[in-house]
């Protein structure tokens, strides 16, 4: 997606080889006109698949997701990273680490909105390690739905996140892969 390079060369900073900043995109602040074709390009992709709900994890993955729900005409459902007094208690649970936030959290979904009737579209901002995406998909496997296939906004190709998915017979659908963040310089795939 060429606009979106654009806007990742414009709007990113990049922090280390391992690291870029996306916070005036992704992060912090988002551009709804951007979030909304971005959720076209994964609806296109993903419109022959009888999708039944889209899926993200909280927080950045929410704008893309909310989206492509849309667009597809299904609900978005999310996975929380914090636990909350009104929590379900039958909540399916993983523990991840964070490779940005440099801790282990856990993630829930609720077993109220994912069944084993439905085919699930997991939508999310940027994958590095892969460790939150494949704790959501450990998840969307023990519910018993359909994990159709994973649609992620940003993948760090350099890093084996996104391999990590596609080992398990997942499709991954990526809208730019960044190869490498060498001497501050971003190079696309």
């Amino acid at each position: 997606m060429e606009e979106l390079k654009q806007r990742i060369l414009a709007e990113s900073t990049v922090l280390s080889s391992d690291v870029i900043k996306l916070d005036a995109l992704l992060n912090q602040q988002v551009d709804p006109q951007l979030m909304v074709k971005m959720g076209k390009e994964f609806a296109e992709l993903y419109r022959d698949e009888q999708i039944t709900r889209v899926v993200t994890v909280e927080s950045s993955g929410i704008p893309v997701a909310f989206a492509t729900a849309l667009e597809l005409g299904v609900p978005l459902v999310f996975a929380r990273r914090k636990k909350t007094l009104l929590a379900d208690v039958d909540a399916l649970v993983e523990r991840v680490p964070s490779f940005t936030k440099g801790i282990v959290t856990d993630i829930m979904l609720s077993r109220q909105f994912v069944t084993e009737n439905d085919r699930i579209l997991f939508i999310d901002d940027i994958i590095a390690n892969g460790d939150a995406a494949r704790g959501l998909v450990k998840i969307i496997q023990r519910s018993g739905a359909t994990l159709v296939g994973v649609g992620i906004v940003i993948e760090k190709s350099f890093q084996n996140g996104a391999n990590t998915i596609r080992e398990q017979g997942i499709r991954l659908d990526s809208l730019v892969k960044i190869t490498s963040l060498a001497d501050g310089q971003i190079t696309f795939g």
